[in-house]
């Protein structure tokens, strides 16, 4: 496999911050040619373009850290500008107590790393990817604040006076919401009773408006996957969610250079976990978890609405691997259907479970 050191002429290795850009010139020698550092706006980037080309005329390629926070600005421009960059991760440790930790040396670890790397981590596409990745993280946010509402709105309910309690808790959830949003003090009641009201009013009509919010924001995301990715929605199992999170993740075309990069991207892939006469594999909990989740959701409707998926669960059982190997099986088939989908070089844009190789 050729490294990253053999198709370039050097690497500019940049740690980014907050408010300060600091960057590195390295041979494919790994030889620290010049170093500097700039601001974190236009200006710096374009000075940090003018070192590149002083110092690195010919060939290069740019590795930055956190593309998808401090990063994202002047991994826009360079895009914009026709250079090469490619993503690492965060920039490995020296192991030994006391080792040197500087924005510079950061630099030339995160340039020399991109040097050795067999496979490039490209950077995700902004956009319309990026688009519907703030979307599903603020409806995130508002689904998590909500639970958590609703948490203290029961927990209210609990501890509160003897007449709400037995008036409250025959309602099911959404009745119980509705019905605290309704209540009203009235100055006859003790002053326990009159702010136990308020504060239920209070955190019902929190627990409505966040729950509005997420609504409105799901209706945002199915607009942009179908305008994405239409065939997505026609997946069993596949939802506006669990599409435009998969759509997130896998970015673009080309981004993984096989459906099976793509499923150790997702923690889909086999681990062998054989010992003696045991021969088997195991979950792999590494990956995207975001991705995985998806995927995971994906395999549950399935398992629970979809006769074929029911017979492919049963075919794994009768083969002698427990339920959740075989759920193993599915999410990892699943996850090659979704990239035979996505990929518009493959020769087929559908692919049914009966198509798909067995997973291992």
């Amino acid at each position: 496999m050729t490294m990253l050191a053999e198709q370039v002429d050097g690497v500019i290795g940049v740690d980014t911050h907050r408010d300060t850009l600091a960057a590195a010139a390295v041979s494919p020698i790994g030889a620290v040619l010049s170093s500097t550092d700039a601001p974190a706006n236009a200006r710096g980037y374009r000075r940090l373009l003018d070192f590149a080309r002083q110092h690195l005329p010919g060939r290069r390629c740019w590795a930055l850290e956190g593309i998808g926070s401090y990063g994202a600005g002047l991994a826009a421009f360079l895009d914009q500008a026709g250079e090469r960059v490619v993503e690492v991760c965060r920039p490995k440790r020296v192991p030994v107590r006391g080792g040197r930790k500087t924005d510079m040396i950061d630099a030339i670890r995160a340039a020399k790393e991109a040097l050795v790397t067999e496979h490039p981590i490209q950077p995700r596409l902004r956009g319309e990817r990026e688009a519907l990745r703030v979307l599903l993280a603020t409806r995130h946010g508002a689904v998590l604040a909500s639970t958590a509402a609703i948490n203290q709105l029961k927990a209210l309910i609990v501890s509160g006076p003897d007449d709400l309690r037995a008036e409250l808790r025959k309602l099911k959830r959404p009745a119980q919401v509705t019905r605290c949003a309704q209540l009203r003090d009235r100055p006859a009641q003790d002053i326990e009773h009159r702010m136990t009201v308020r504060a239920l009013r209070s955190t019902a009509h929190r627990i409505q408006a966040l729950q509005a919010e997420a609504k409105d924001l799901e209706g945002e995301i199915l607009a942009l996957v179908r305008q994405l990715a239409p065939e997505l929605l026609g997946l069993f199992g596949v939802g506006p969610i669990t599409a435009a999170q998969v759509l997130v993740s896998w970015s673009h075309p080309g981004r993984f250079r096989s459906e099976a990069a793509f499923a150790s991207s997702a923690g889909v892939a086999p681990i062998p976990a054989s010992s003696g006469l045991t021969n088997r594999h195991r979950l792999n909990r590494s990956g995207n978890r975001q991705l995985n989740r998806a995927l995971h959701t994906i395999t549950l409707i399935r398992m629970r609405l979809d006769p074929a998926t029911k017979a492919y669960i049963a075919r794994r059982v009768a083969e002698g691997k427990t339920s959740r190997d075989a759920q193993r099986c599915l999410k990892r088939a699943v996850c090659r259907q979704l990239f035979k989908l996505l990929e518009p070089t493959r020769q087929s844009r559908t692919a049914s479970l009966e198509d798909l190789p067995q997973a291992a």
